[in-house]
C-alpha cells in the first residue's frame, strides 16, 4: 500500500485521541456518578511535576514541583533540558549514575514533565528488552522510534466562532405511509455561531446533534468544527461569559471571541511517534494493533520506506522531526549485542537523545567476563555524558 493512502487514515484514527467520560447524571443505588476525565494512579513518582528549576537553571529551595535535594545533578539535567528543547543535542547519551535511592527515575522522570507532552518521552527498563516475542534489536529499534515524534502539518478549513445558542427539537415522527418502518425519536437543531464581526445560525443533522452533546457544549462555548470530518472542539469558555455565576471548575480556560470571518482555513498540526507509522503501515487494519499492543517484528523495507516518506514529506515543508528522549533504567541489564545495537544507533541521522540510569559500579558486562565502570562497555562510556547523583542529606529527608 501506498503511505500516502495511509496518511489521511492515520490522522483520523490515531490523532482523535480517547477520552474517558461517565454520564454525570447517572445515579445507580442513590450514588451519583461522577464525570471520569482522567485516571491518575499514584505511585513513586506521580507527584514529580518538573525538575524543580527557575529560570537560571538554578534549583528551587524546598520541594518545588515534587523534587527534593540533588541540587548539582538537577541543574546538569535542566542545562540538558535547555538544550533538547532549543534543537542542539541530538544522538547524545547522558548516565545517571549513583547508589540506590538516590532519585535517578525521579530526576528522568522531572525530564519527561518539564519537556511537554509535545515532545516523545519513551521509558523502559533493560530487562524489558529480553523476551520471547521479538528479538532485542527490534524492541530496542521500536522504543527508539517511539521517542522520535513527527509532527504533520495539514490545512483544514474550519468554523471557529462563540456559540451563541444551541436549540435542540426532540419530535416523535408517526409510523410512515406505505412502509413497515415504526415511529420513533427524531433530532433537529439550531445552532448560532457568531465572531466579532458577523453571526451566523446553522440547521443540524443527527450526527451534529449527537456530537454537540458529546461535547457538552452550551452557549458562551468558543468551538472551532473541522468541515471536512464534522470534529467539534472546544477551545474555551468566552471572556464575556467569564462573570456568569455558573459553576465551573479551577481548569475552565477563557478565551477572546474569534475575529473576521467563521470560515477560515487553519493549519492543525498533528503528533505522532514514527513507531506508530510503521504499526499502521506494517499490517491491514495496523492502527488497532497500537491499542491492543500487539506489533510484533515490523520489516526493515517498511521502516525504509517510511524513513524516506517523511524526510519528503520534511523537504516539502509538510513534517518536521521533533526528536524526544528515551530513557532506559537498570542499563546495567543489557548484554554486549544491546550495547553495541545502542552505540550504532546513536550515530542514526534520526535518533533520540538517550538517558540511561545505574546502580551499579564496577561490574561484569552481562554475557562477558569482562569488569567495566556501571556494567557498561567502554565504548559507549567514552560516548556518555554522566550525571552522578548523591546520598540525601539528613536535612533534605526531614
Amino acid at each position: 500500500r501506498s503511505i500516502d493512502r495511509q496518511h489521511k487514515k492515520l490522522i483520523k484514527n490515531i490523532m482523535s485521541g480517547i477520552k474517558l467520560t461517565g454520564d454525570s447524571n447517572a445515579t445507580s443505588g442513590g450514588v451519583t456518578v461522577r464525570e471520569l476525565t482522567r485516571l491518575e494512579r499514584i505511585g513513586a513518582h506521580s507527584h514529580i511535576r518538573g525538575l524543580g528549576l527557575d529560570d537560571a537553571l538554578e534549583p528551587r529551595r524546598g520541594g518545588s514541583q515534587g523534587m527534593v535535594g540533588q541540587a548539582k545533578a538537577r541543574k546538569a539535567v535542566g542545562v540538558i533540558y535547555r538544550m533538547i528543547n532549543e534543537g542542539k543535542i541530538g544522538g547524545r547519551a547522558i548516565l545517571l549514575a549513583g547508589k540506590p535511592g538516590t532519585g535517578k527515575t525521579a530526576i528522568a522522570m522531572g525530564l519527561a514533565q518539564q519537556l511537554g507532552e509535545d515532545t516523545p518521552f519513551t521509558t523502559m527498563s533493560a530487562s524489558e528488552v529480553f523476551s520471547l516475542e521479538m528479538s532485542k534489536t527490534e524492541a530496542l529499534t521500536q522504543a527508539l522510534r517511539k521517542s522520535i515524534g513527527v509532527q504533520i502539518l495539514e490545512e483544514t478549513e474550519v468554523m471557529e466562532g462563540e456559540v451563541v445558542e444551541v436549540q435542540i427539537d426532540t419530535a416523535f415522527s408517526g409510523e410512515k405511509a406505505g412502509s413497515k418502518a415504526k415511529g420513533g425519536m427524531e433530532k433537529t437543531g439550531r445552532l448560532t455561531l457568531c465572531t466579532t464581526d458577523m453571526e451566523t445560525v446553522y440547521d443540524l443533522g443527527t450526527k451534529m446533534i449527537d456530537a454537540l452533546s458529546k461535547e457538552k457544549v452550551t452557549a458562551g462555548d468558543v468551538i472551532t468544527i473541522d468541515k471536512a470530518s464534522g470534529k467539534i472542539t472546544k477551545l474555551g469558555r468566552s471572556f464575556s461569559r467569564s462573570r456568569d455565576y455558573d459553576a465551573m471548575g479551577s481548569s475552565t480556560r477563557f478565551v477572546q471571541c474569534p475575529e473576521g470571518e467563521l470560515q477560515k482555513r487553519k493549519e492543525v498540526v498533528h503528533n505522532v511517534s514514527l513507531h506508530e507509522i510503521d504499526v499502521i503501515n506494517s499490517r491491514q487494519q495496523g492502527f488497532l494493533a497500537l491499542f491492543a499492543g500487539d506489533t510484533g517484528e515490523i520489516k526493515g523495507e517498511v521502516r525504509e520506506q517510511i524513513d524516506g516518506k517523511v524526510a519528503e514529506w520534511k523537504e516539502e515543508g509538510r513534517a518536521k522531526i521533533v526528536p524526544g528522549v528515551l530513557f532506559i533504567d537498570e542499563v546495567h541489564m543489557l548484554d554486549m549485542e544491546c550495547f553495541s545495537f545502542l552505540n550504532r544507533a546513536l550515530e542514526s541521522d534520526m535518533a533520540p537523545v538517550l538517558v540511561i540510569a545505574t546502580n551499579r559500579g564496577i561490574a561484569k558486562i552481562r554475557g562477558t567476563e569482562y569488569k567495566s565502570p556501571h556494567g557498561i562497555p567502554l565504548d559507549l562510556l567514552d560516548r556518555l555524558l554522566i550525571v552522578s547523583t548523591d546520598p540525601y542529606a539528613h536535612d533534605e529527608i526531614k
